[in-house]
């Protein structure tokens, strides 16, 4: 799989009030990156950045700290622009760039300007939302915009359920769950969610000195594979490859209708002949949906080639509308009209001035 976009690098917002475990999860992914390189902006609430020196030493240049004030009142979408260009540099050679707020950001205006960004270089790659299982109920009484976070979250991290009883763990994501809306919802400990939710991992380890991230999370905690396996069971994926090209109607039909804890859906898609010189290269974070035309190669295979991960979700009943999205009649005269729906999702291309 490749970037979203042509050299585009998806931007994640990670959000959640104090104490939540933002900086935890995201240690965590540096941790597991496997050979994906991720960027950074960290904001701190208060003059001396704690957050960003406990992921200095794992991004070195590649972190940008703004301290003294939220993230969402601190610089506007322009000055944004400018910590988003310097990691989405070609240079940088940055995968990924996660947007750590502090605890007292506002996600929608976080959102909002990743969204309304000029940069051609970046794509929204969602909010993830962190909740504390431990405190949720005290925190959603000092901070009832709790309920709105959840409602707007694409992924939305339950933490520290290590800590508290079965039967409170399962009433806390009932209740999220609840104001999630279709947002995935995934319970963890430590911060450790399945890389595989956000990353695109690489199958050579990113080199630190002598060791990979994958190297330095081993040396420091026994019994990975364990863990590993303990972190799959909170989602599933679905890989579905067709020779046969996709009717454009009943597949835009499918992600139109997304299911609930639907996060990330990639890969190409061959409308056949709706569009035989270009196959399409998709990108779905939560309700954000977005397909980029590029060309055939000549003598290429014409595939359709898509992954689909989520929490809860129903994978045979996926496949089988996928199934049923596929054009039997390859050779019918092609509908322009069918593609209207999929090109409601394709970016304009700059114009010179």
């Amino acid at each position: 799989m490749t970037q979203p976009g042509a050299g585009q690098i998806p931007v994640i917002v990670l959000a959640g009030f104090l104490g939540s475990g933002k900086t935890t999860l995201l240690n965590h992914l540096l941790h597991r990156s496997g050979g994906s390189r991720i960027g950074a902006i960290v904001n701190d609430f208060g003059a001396i950045e704690i957050d960003a020196m406990a992921v200095a030493g794992q991004l070195g240049d590649s972190t940008v700290s703004l301290g003294n004030g939220c993230l969402c009142c601190a610089v506007d979408a322009s000055e944004l622009d400018e910590y988003l260009e310097r990691l989405a540099r070609p240079s940088a050679s940055i995968d990924v760039i996660v947007v750590e707020a502090s605890g007292l950001a506002e996600p929608q205006e976080l959102v909002k300007m990743v969204l309304a960004s000029e940069n051609p270089h970046i794509v929204y790659g969602g909010l993830v939302e962190v909740v504390d299982a431990v405190e949720f109920d005290s925190t959603r009484q000092r901070h009832p915009e709790v309920d709105r976070h959840l409602g707007i979250a694409d992924l939305v991290v339950v933490n520290k359920v290590d800590r508290v009883a079965e039967s409170e763990r399962e009433r806390v994501l009932g209740v999220v769950r609840g104001f999630a809306d279709r947002a995935a919802v995934v319970p963890a400990s430590y911060g450790r969610v399945d890389v595989e939710l956000l990353l695109d991992r690489k199958p050579v380890g990113e080199r630190l000195g002598q060791l990979s991230f994958d190297d330095l999370h081993q040396h420091e905690s026994g019994g990975e594979q364990h863990d590993h396996d303990h972190l799959h069971s909170a989602y599933e994926s679905l890989s579905f490859s067709s020779e046969v090209p996709m009717s454009p109607r009943p597949f835009m039909a499918l992600l139109d209708s997304r299911p609930e804890g639907l996060y990330r859906i990639k890969g190409y898609v061959d409308f056949g002949a709706a569009d035989p010189r270009n196959k399409y290269a998709v990108h779905a974070v939560g309700r954000f949906l977005r397909f980029y035309p590029e060309p055939w190669a000549a003598g290429e295979a014409r595939l359709t080639q898509l992954v689909l991960i989520g929490a809860g979700i129903d994978v045979p009943a996926l496949e089988k509308e996928l199934e049923a999205a596929r054009e039997y009649a390859p050779h019918a005269g092609a509908d322009e009209r069918s593609m209207w729906g999929v090109l409601r999702y394709v970016q304009e291309p700059e114009r010179p001035e």
